[in-house]
């Protein structure tokens, strides 16, 4: 009968004394449990004392955490969260330094637990901490702790932020524009600003007298991947919280001092694989950068600002008057409404109507003009090749602020390290990434032949393009082109066929139901072959035996599937071993249960903890009446799955082994095309490519936990 769900079975330390087996009743007081367990080793005073995890982050068990422990949970017997917190405390007062700095290296250990934290904030120890920074006489490892303690004690948000003074926000700053400081002062001097500004909407203000953007650039100049990950986060920090109108004002200070060309070369470029949380930071800096278009991409266009409608003008003198013609303003209405026709907008009369969707409103425009200006023969290319072509077959470039639409939807960046290293390579990379993406759609529409009426066709095939060269990671500008040439409009064809292809086989509903069908017997057939390969039997090693002294023993089913019989071999067998030369047996009937890795009896062993973990892999053992087992390791994976799924399969259990999964989909596959040839009325239908759902809003968004 198996223990009732409220006990656990746990063992329970104590320095210099023999571990306590006990059966915790999770109905229990955990303060009667802990009465008891001190009674077991005779320690007075049980109220002082509480348990903690053994292993790991050892983190102390309370009556709401208590839930969480596990049967065979070894947890340890120690001093209560209050006493140790009034401990550390005082000696952290004393005046030994070495007493002092050990007080401190278990302090930064205790801190992550939110128990201790709660006790020791409580007894106003987050202000001694912090008087002992800003004295400014620790030094090295003892100031190391303390930052580190004070940290972790601020994260867990049991007090706010707003009660730091300003003495101890200088005192961090100093620690971070010093030009020589120990690399885990500045790491930790970094993560409690980066907090600070990120909680508190006061201190961002201090912080920000403090700390320059210049200082903060050269710490991503060091080798220390580390410190260049908490140099990034600080500066997304101070970006996120500045005010809307400071926000613009810093992009421009960081573009004067480089920021991105110190990025690329030092951090993405440098040589060491970026971590997980570098990436992170990448990613947040790119959202945030590219945050600063939104305005504009959520601003219409006024008809009656002569401003905005100079822009248009300019698209319009630069494609047909040339650089220098007087008399391009002076041309009749009737000549510009030609013109603006050519160029594709909608509304020839006033083309500024094109331009009141949001998004990608004026910034759509904008990127035109970037192209117009800076790409001038690409874009007079663009608008001759047009303007020869058969009305029809028109591109219409005036419509290309719907590709901009387009594009801020597919740079949204789906995940928390999903960042694009193409846009650290180009002050510019946003509008030159829009150019050639302009290039794209033209080059597109001359493949598809398309008319006018099928310009959403076209952009959905562009997007494509795009979306599977961005995936690729390119890593410039100039090998997002390279991506893109060679998926032109007869690739997107390919790769869409064999997709579909593909995503018929075992998504249709015909198959899935015929998949579903076929699988009982397809499961049956494996488990029939497992059973005719244990009657075939196989040699295994003897755990423990090696090199010369090396010995075998063979194991197989009987064929009417009732007996295992096996016995010793003096050397590893060339074929099947007769049952005769067998001379042990353990009756089917008789076995309990069948258990693998580390469940073994011969894997608990002592001797066993040498093992590599390939062994324990292996391992399996048969339990079977009235206490016996019998312990497999098994020669290779294969054999492994056959036997563990052969003798679930003779137990009449469920099978479970990747080996299992793994032949079921391959005979599933086998027999659906052979019954599908015989099959009548299946449909298969042709479904178009999916079209990713647009959101409704464009708003650059992250994660930044």
């Amino acid at each position: 009968m198996p223990p009732p769900s409220d006990i656990v079975k746990v063992a329970i330390e104590w320095p210099g004394a023999n571990a306590q087996l006990i059966e915790m009743d999770q109905k229990r007081p955990l303060s009667s449990i802990i009465r008891e367990v001190c009674d077991g080793w005779s320690l007075s005073g049980s109220e002082q004392f509480a348990l903690r995890y053994a292993d790991g982050p050892q983190l102390y068990i309370t009556e709401q955490s208590r839930g969480d422990i596990k049967n065979g949970t070894i947890l340890r017997l120690a001093i209560s969260p209050a006493r140790a917190a009034r401990q550390l405390l005082e000696r952290i007062q004393s005046h030994g330094i070495d007493a002092r700095l050990e007080a401190l290296k278990e302090l930064a250990k205790l801190s992550a637990d939110p128990t201790f934290a709660a006790e020791f904030i409580n007894m106003e120890g987050i202000g001694t901490l912090a008087r002992l920074v800003e004295s400014g006489t620790h030094f090295g490892e003892m100031l190391a702790f303390t930052l580190t303690a004070f940290l972790e004690l601020m994260d867990h948000g049991i007090v706010s932020w707003d009660l730091i003074s300003l003495s101890f926000i200088k005192q961090i700053a100093g620690y971070v524009n010093q030009p020589m400081v120990d690399v885990s002062i500045l790491q930790r001097s970094l993560a409690i600003l980066e907090s600070m500004v990120l909680n508190s909407h006061s201190l961002y203000h201090r912080v920000a007298q403090e700390i320059t953007v210049g200082q903060l650039i050269g710490h991503l100049q060091v080798s220390n991947q580390e410190i260049q990950t908490y140099a990034i986060a600080l500066i997304n920090a101070l970006f996120l919280k500045a005010p809307e109108d400071r926000r613009q004002e810093m992009a421009s200070s960081l573009a004067q001092k480089h920021l991105r060309s110190i990025i690329l070369n030092h951090v993405i470029r440098g040589n060491r694989p970026i971590k997980a949380e570098m990436a992170h930071q990448l990613y947040v800096l790119q959202v945030l950068t590219f945050n600063l278009l939104e305005e504009r991409m959520m601003t219409k266009m006024d008809p009656n600002d002569q401003a905005q409608r100079d822009i248009i003008f300019e698209l319009r003198r630069i494609a047909f008057d040339g650089e220098n013609d007087p008399t391009g303003t002076e041309k009749r209405k009737a000549m510009y409404t030609k013109d603006y026709k050519m160029l594709g907008f909608t509304n020839h009369v006033n083309p500024a109507m094109d331009f009141t969707q949001t998004p990608p409103g004026m910034l759509a425009l904008d990127n035109m003009l970037y192209l117009a200006k800076v790409h001038q023969d690409t874009y007079i290319r663009i608008v001759l090749e047009n303007s020869s072509r058969e009305d029809k077959h028109e591109c219409p470039f005036g419509r290309f602020g719907e590709l901009r639409k387009q594009l801020c939807i597919l740079c949204l960046p789906h995940g928390c390290n999903d960042y694009h290293p193409m846009f650290f390579t180009h002050d510019r990379a946003w509008e030159e990434f829009f150019c050639v993406c302009i290039q794209l759609l033209n080059k597109t529409w001359k493949e598809m032949r398309a008319t006018a009426e099928d310009f959403n066709k076209v952009m959905q095939v562009v997007r494509e393009q795009i979306t599977r060269a961005l995936a690729m990671k390119p890593s410039s500008i100039d090998q997002l082109k390279t991506k893109l040439r060679g998926l032109n409009y007869s690739e997107i064809l390919r790769l869409r066929q064999s997709e579909r292809m593909s995503q018929d086989d075992f998504q249709s509903p015909p198959i899935i139901e015929l998949r579903e069908r076929i699988q009982p017997e397809i499961l049956e057939l494996i488990k029939q072959q497992r059973l005719n390969r244990l009657c075939e039997g196989s040699c295994f090693r003897k755990l423990g035996n090696r090199r010369r002294q090396e010995k075998f023993w063979f194991c197989r089913l009987s064929l009417n599937h009732k007996v295992l019989h096996y016995g010793d071999l003096d050397e590893s067998p060339q074929g099947e071993v007769p049952f005769e030369l067998l001379s042990d047996k353990i009756p089917v009937s008789d076995i309990k249960s069948v258990v693998t890795g580390k469940d073994c009896p011969h894997m608990k062993e002592k001797s066993a903890l040498k093992q590599n973990k390939e062994v324990l892999e292996l391992a399996f053992s048969v339990l079977y009446d009235p206490d016996e087992t019998l312990n497999f390791v098994a020669p290779n994976k294969y054999e492994y799955c056959i036997w563990t799924d052969g003798l679930c399969a003779l137990l009449g259990r469920e099978m479970g082994s990747d080996l299992t999964r793994s032949d079921l989909d391959t005979l599933i596959s086998m027999e659906m095309k052979l019954r599908l040839l015989d099959l009548e009325n299946i449909t298969i239908p042709e479904a178009p490519p999916p079209v990713p759902k647009e959101p409704s809003s464009y708003n650059f968004t992250y994660n930044y936990s």
